[in-house]
């Protein structure tokens, strides 16, 4: 065993040899005994090296050189009689390395400056130059850079007299005295020491670690080599360096050669046991034979005790991991996205008032007049606490939006606006969040990070079994955006809040109850638009916008043109009447005054023009000046044309437009009713030939014979029973495959705009027009002889195919009574019934038939 004492005393006295070490020692020679010499020793030298001339005692000098693979590239370095080998590291810095591998260190050039007596202390042979006492009786023969090691070979030989153990030991009392830092690395000294083993001069990309694998291998080829003690391995070792852990090769292990790890705190402590040691012939106290030593760098695997955890318990992990980002998101991104919230708020009421136009102004004065009991109504209700929704409801252009954006809300600070159009139409859900997130202001969003957490969310699930809860559903989603949102309007509604107001001693509910005038407005405009799609979306609206008025946070005000809105917003609000206001067309006498004024905005702008322009064009040409009077003429036949055109505020507008640029009121009319009938035509009757419309997709509730039958009916009654139209065979016994309900085709229709349904006590009571133009367009379609003709066929050909399935029905009724073994007399009142029923059908079916031939002619005759 050894001893504490020699084990402790190793470090200070490194010329000792290890006291568990017996057998070989080093000769005088410096090499070990056992280990087999070159049969003649080969010196491979540089064809322009210099022979250095010897100096006196104590001077060194060079006198061959090497290259880096050691003799005749061998990867060895041979010795003679009386030399020896020392390793100094610290030379060279290790992470150059792969940068001085490109510069020549090895030429004669270098290391012909070692005899240099003006040596820059920068230069790396000049480091071993101070290193080297002058006092040791060495000469220096070789000088065998390591770049990727950081160190350096030094070759030297020495008197007869005198031991390389004792040149060692001489040498490194040197450095601990007087140390020489290399200028690259300040904190470390040069360190050097005899090479004890063989070194191998490899040039392969092998990078130094701290970690050497020591294998045990044959000193001969007729020996067993005899594994090393722990004890023994630290007792060589541990003059290189301070030593972290030596592991031993498991007892039950089958992998030869028998190998140990010695682990060293710093990577230049085993770069310098690794080049000292690698060779070397021991021999194990207590056995009888030698051992060679082969040193390599291992690359250590660190124990990852945590990460091994987290790998082996997905099952926790990933929910902990995802409440950990939830809470991050929470944290960090809430703020933000509340934020650019109130922001956006803020700039709405400049954004909307951009695009206003002058002469839309004043053409929409007598509108705001007409309607201004309205106006002072929805005022009114934005001043109480009462927590229900206000529904502004009319057809496409009935003014909603500006009676609203424009009169209502005018000059109120906190407004937000929600287009439910342009979240729909949005393309995917991840469009649709990123819309509606524009659309509050809600920002920074991630809408593509859903599509990435689901597919990591699936792999996970495949793999564990267990969902980990990384995505979130598109409702999910939805629900935070706005629960986000109602976070910043609650803040807004309470930042005028004061300490010395007297109501400060309030709680934040019982303020907003008594301040409704300071609670935000929040607009849904388009509300159930294409409502057949994203209908998550409507739904989360609505119990958001309830949420909202429950909680007095804001009031809301919803638009729409959708006849079905009751539904959701009753489902949302159950227990509440809302504030409905329903907005029709215009008067004849406030559409005529709509109209006039949109003139006289239009005229008011260019009278300065004509009047500076009129004496020029009176020069130029013979024409009379018009006077405003003759201009006016023609605007005389408005009340004919606002008959037929009706109070609609967009068809207004349109004829407004037609007026200015010198179109007379019929002709404007003619066009306009001419246009309408074209559409009706396009959307509705032609809309099976699948011309990319929306009307014309194979979803539709509705189908053509329907519309048709709506249009001939109304061209020549204007208002129709509701019921009555509900029990025609058109609409009860339709064969088009998404119109056999005639509740859901009819609404389709209204919300569509083809017609109008109005309600009586709640109910539905008459069908008429979807806009007054519509009526004329009607009459315009019934007059074009091809157009009936063919749209008549079409509702006959249903028809007779509906009482052909009747008489399908009866027959096949009749067929199995009559399989009967016999006769009831019972039956004979169903029998009679049947056969009734059977010749009804037959005799409505030839006169279908008669009248098909006629429609056939004339579309055989007509252009």
């Amino acid at each position: 065993m050894i001893s504490r004492r020699v084990l402790l005393r190793l470090p200070m006295r490194p010329s000792l040899r290890a006291p568990c070490l017996i057998g070989p020692r080093p000769s005088n020679t410096g090499w070990p005994i056992g280990v087999p010499r070159h049969p003649r020793p080969l010196v491979r030298r540089w064809e322009s090296s210099s022979i250095a001339k010897s100096t006196a005692a104590g001077d060194t000098s060079v006198n061959t050189t090497s290259g880096t693979v050691g003799s005749d590239n061998t990867g060895h370095i041979e010795t003679g009689p009386n030399e020896s080998i020392l390793f100094f590291d610290n030379i060279f810095p290790l992470r150059l390395s792969s940068v001085l591998m490109w510069r020549a260190w090895e030429t004669n050039e270098l290391l012909g400056r070692f005899n240099s007596a003006s040596l820059s202390f920068l230069d790396p042979i000049g480091l071993v130059k101070r290193a080297i006492p002058k006092s040791a009786p060495i000469t220096v023969t070789e000088i065998i850079p390591r770049l990727k090691e950081g160190g350096a070979y030094v070759k030297f030989t020495y008197p007869k007299d005198i031991s390389a153990t004792k040149i060692e030991d001489e040498l490194v009392k040197s450095l601990n005295k007087k140390p020489v830092k290399p200028w690259f690395n300040p904190l470390r000294s040069i360190k050097s020491h005899l090479v004890l083993g063989r070194p191998w001069l490899e040039d392969l990309h092998r990078l130094p670690k701290s970690r050497l694998r020591i294998e045990f291998v044959p000193a001969k080829d007729s020996e067993a080599p005899t594994e090393l003690s722990q004890e023994s391995l630290f007792s060589l070792f541990r003059r290189y360096g301070k030593i972290s852990d030596i592991v031993s090769q498991p007892p039950d292990s089958k992998v030869l050669p028998k190998f140990a790890y010695v682990d060293f705190m710093l990577v230049r402590d085993a770069i310098l046991a690794r080049n000292c040691v690698h060779g070397f012939v021991i021999q194990e106290e207590g056995s009888k034979n030698q051992t060679r030593l082969r040193l390599s760098y291992e690359q250590r695997v660190k124990p990852h005790h945590i990460w091994n955890w987290l790998t082996n318990h997905p099952r926790i992990v990933f929910p902990i991991v995802a409440a950990l980002l939830a809470a991050f998101t929470v944290a960090v991104f809430d703020p933000i996205r509340e934020f650019f919230v109130k922001w956006v708020k803020r700039q709405t009421s400049d954004i909307f008032t951009f695009h206003k136009r002058h002469d839309d102004d004043a053409g929409l004065d007598a509108l705001f007049t007409h309607r201004k009991d309205l106006i002072e109504a929805m005022q009114n209700s934005l001043l109480e606490t009462v927590e229900t929704f206000i529904v502004v409801h009319g057809p496409r252009g009935s003014g909603g939006r500006e009676l609203v954006m424009d009169q209502v809300l005018e000059g109120r600070p906190d407004v937000l606006v929600i287009d439910c159009r342009q979240v729909v139409e949005a393309r995917g859900e991840a469009g649709t969040i990123r819309k509606l997130a524009n659309q509050v202001g809600y920002r920074p969003v991630f809408s593509w990070a859903n599509n990435l957490s689901s597919m990591v969310d699936l792999a996970i699930q495949s793999t564990t079994g267990v969902k980990a809860g990384f995505s979130e559903n598109f409702e999910s989603q939805v629900t935070k955006i706005l629960q986000t949102t109602a976070s910043a309007l609650k803040d807004v509604s309470l930042a005028d809040k004061k300490k010395r107001d007297r109501d400060a001693n309030l709680t934040d509910d019982a303020y907003l109850e008594a301040h409704p005038e300071r609670r935000p407005v929040v607009v849904i405009d388009n509300f159930l638009h294409k409502s057949d799609e994203r209908g998550v979306v409507y739904d989360r609206l609505s119990e958001w916008a309830a949420a909202l008025v429950q909680s007095n946070v804001a009031h809301v005000i919803f638009l729409t043109t959708d006849t079905s809105f009751p539904k959701p917003l009753g489902k949302a609000l159950p227990d509440r009447v809302f504030h409905q206001i329903t907005l029709g067309d215009l008067t004849p006498d406030v559409a005529k005054q709509f109209v006039v004024s949109q003139l006289e905005s239009d005229q008011d702008v260019n009278r300065k023009g004509d009047k500076t322009n009129e004496n020029k064009h009176n020069k130029t040409h013979d024409t009379p000046t018009i006077t405003e009077k003759q201009r006016r003429r023609d605007l005389q036949e408005l009340d004919e044309c606002i008959d037929l055109l009706g109070g609609r505020l967009t068809d207004l507008q349109v004829l407004a437009r037609r007026l200015k640029v010198g179109q007379s009121p019929k002709k404007a009319v003619e066009d306009i009713i001419e246009q309408s009938a074209s559409e009706i035509l396009r959307m509705f009757l032609l809309a099976n030939k699948g011309d990319g419309n929306s009307a014309s997709s194979t979803d539709k509730k509705w189908s053509t014979e329907q519309a048709w039958y709506l249009i001939r009916e109304i061209a020549s009654q204007e208002r129709l029973r509701y019921n009555e139209v509900l029990l025609t065979n058109t609409f009860a016994s339709s064969l088009t495959a998404g119109a056999a309900n005639p509740e859901v085709a009819l609404e389709s229709l209204a919300n569509a705009e083809l017609i109008t349904i109005r309600s009586r006590h709640g109910r539905p009571a008459t069908i008429g027009a979807g806009k007054p133009v519509y009526q004329a367009a009607f009459h315009r379609l019934l007059a074009d002889p091809v157009v009936k003709a063919r749209m008549n066929l079409a509702v006959l050909t249903e028809l007779a195919k509906i009482e052909a399935k009747n008489i399908d029905k009866a027959e096949g009724e009749l067929s199995v009574l009559a399989s009967l073994p016999s006769q009831p007399y019972q039956a004979a009142d169903r029998v009679n019934y049947l056969l009734a029923k059977l010749q009804g059908s037959q005799k409505k079916i030839v006169g279908y038939e008669k009248e098909m031939g006629e429609l056939k002619k004339v579309l055989t005759e007509e252009m």
